[in-house]
C-alpha cells in the first residue's frame, strides 16, 4: 500500500495542540481544535461525509461498512490531539534522521539535546529505518500525533479499497488528554460503537490491557498566622507544616523514582503555600485498585502524625477518583484482545501485551461503556525534547489498524 502516514504526521506536529490543566475551559485550548478542524477537512476529502468537529473539540467520523454481514460489530479507534504541558509544543520543527545509522542523535537547535542510544533501549531495532526528532527546542508532538495518522491513514486505504471488507468503524479524536480530561464529554451514544482501541502506544508490537488504577490526593491545611516579630507560641507555618508531610514520606518506596514493574506509588505534585494555609496535591496509583485505599490510610496517618506538633492547625485529605484499571472491564471481553493479537501477527511482528504504568483515554472509556486496548503507536520518550518515532513502526501501526477490521469483518 502506498502510505501517507509520514506526509500527515509532519502537517500535523506543526500545529499548536498543547492542553492546559489550569484552565477551566473545554478544550482546555482553544488552538486543539485548529488541529480538530483541519482532520474534519482531510476526512471529508477522502470521502467520509458526517466527520465533524463539536463544541467540545471532539471529532467524530465514520467509515462505513462495506461488508453483507449483518453482525460484525461497529470499532472504535481514538487517539488525542493535544500535546502534554509538560514540554513547548509551539513552532515544533521536525527532522528526518533517514536511515538510521545507530549514534547518538544530536538535536540541531540545541546541541546539548542528544538522545543517546544507550538511554534509549528501542534505538538498536531501529538501525536503516527513519527516525523523526524535533529540533530540540521542543517536544516533538508523536504523542499521540502518530496515532492520529496512522488512523487517518487506515481511513484513507478503506476509503480508497472498496474490494477490502470490513464492518463500520468509528473514529473519535479526543482533546485534554494529557491532562486527565480526555474523554470528559465524549458521547457515548452517539459514538455508538460496541468496542474500541487507542492508538496511544509505544513499543512496535505492543498491545496493552491493562492500566493503573489512579485517585488524586489533596490535602487542604489551615496553620496559625501571626505577626513574625511577636509569634512566640503562636505561629504555626502551613509552609512548614507542608514541608514537615513531605519529609515524612519514605525516601526509598512509595514513590515513582523507587518502584517499576507492578509497583505502585504516592506521588506529590504540586504545592501552593504561605504561613496561614497551604495545599499539597497528590497522584495515587496502583494496578491492583483496593491498593490505592492502603496508600491513601498511609498518607492520612503521616499527615496525622505531622499535626501532632502542630496542635492549633487543621488539616484535611481529600480523595477523587481519576480512573480505573481497564484490565477489570477487557478480562470480560476477551476476544477484543486477542484479534488485536492476531493483527498484530498478520503484520509480521511480535505481539508484546503488558500494562501501563499510567492511564490512556482507554482506561475511562472502558467503564464508560466502550472497553478499550491501547495499541501501539511507536512513539518514545514522550512529554519531552527528546521524543521520537521511527517512520517504519507508524507504517506497521496503520497495518494493525486495517488487520484489526478484517479479522473482525472475517470471523464475525
Amino acid at each position: 500500500m502506498k502510505y501517507t502516514v509520514l506526509d500527515r504526521f509532519l502537517r500535523y506536529v506543526k500545529i499548536d495542540t498543547q492542553s492546559d490543566a489550569s484552565s477551566k475551559t473545554i478544550p482546555s485550548t482553544e488552538k486543539q481544535k485548529n488541529l480538530g478542524n483541519l482532520l474534519v477537512k482531510e476526512l471529508q476529502e477522502i470521502g467520509i461525509s458526517d466527520a465533524h468537529l463539536d463544541e467540545w473539540g471532539y471529532v467524530y467520523a465514520t467509515i462505513p461498512s462495506n461488508t453483507e454481514k449483518t453482525n460484525v460489530p461497529t470499532i472504535c479507534f481514538c487517539s488525542h490531539m493535544d500535546t502534554s504541558p509538560d514540554s513547548s509544543g509551539t513552532n515544533v520543527k521536525p527532522i528526518i534522521h533517514k536511515n538510521y545509522d545507530g549514534r547518538d542523535l544530536v538535536l540541531p537547535d540545541d546541541e546539548t539535546q542528544i538522545i543517546k542510544l544507550k538511554e534509549h533501549p528501542d534505538l538498536p531495532a531501529q538501525i536503516g529505518n527513519d527516525i523523526v526528532t524535533a529540533s530540540g527546542l521542543t517536544l516533538l508532538g508523536a504523542d499521540n500525533k502518530s496515532g492520529l495518522a496512522e488512523i487517518m491513514d487506515a481511513a484513507t486505504f478503506f476509503m480508497q479499497n472498496p474490494d477490502v471488507k470490513r464492518g463500520k468503524v468509528r473514529i473519535l479524536f479526543t482533546p485534554d488528554e494529557e491532562i486527565g480530561r480526555g474523554v470528559d464529554k465524549v458521547d457515548i451514544e452517539k459514538l455508538g460503537a460496541d468496542f474500541g482501541y487507542t492508538v496511544d502506544g509505544e513499543q512496535l508490537g505492543s498491545m496493552e490491557d491493562e492500566t493503573f488504577s489512579a485517585d488524586s490526593a489533596t490535602i487542604n491545611i489551615t496553620g496559625v498566622s501571626a505577626h513574625p516579630g511577636f509569634a512566640l507560641g503562636k505561629l504555626e507555618n502551613g509552609i512548614k507544616i507542608a514541608s514537615d508531610i513531605i519529609a515524612a514520606l519514605p525516601k526509598d518506596y512509595l514513590s515513582p523514582e523507587t518502584t517499576s514493574n507492578r509497583q505502585g506509588f504516592l506521588h506529590p505534585v504540586s504545592m501552593t503555600a504561605a504561613a496561614e494555609s497551604a495545599k499539597i496535591t497528590f497522584i495515587v496509583r496502583d494496578f491492583q485498585t483496593d491498593k490505592l485505599k492502603e496508600k491513601e490510610e498511609y498518607l492520612q496517618l503521616v499527615m496525622d502524625q505531622v499535626l501532632k506538633n502542630y496542635p492549633n492547625s487543621k488539616a484535611e485529605l481529600v480523595i477523587t477518583e481519576q480512573y480505573r484499571n481497564m484490565k477489570e472491564i477487557l478480562q470480560e471481553k476477551p476476544l477484543i484482545v486477542e484479534y488485536a493479537m492476531d493483527a498484530i501477527k498478520m503484520a509480521g511482528l511480535n505481539p508484546r501485551k503488558g500494562s501501563i504504568r499510567g492511564g490512556t483515554d482507554g482506561s475511562r472509556l472502558s467503564f464508560m461503556g466502550l472497553p478499550c486496548p491501547n495499541i501501539f503507536a511507536g512513539e518514545h520518550a514522550f512529554h519531552s525534547k527528546h521524543e521520537w518515532v521511527s517512520v517504519q513502526d507508524m507504517q506497521s501501526a496503520v497495518d494493525v489498524i486495517i488487520n484489526i477490521c478484517k479479522i473482525w469483518e472475517e470471523r464475525s
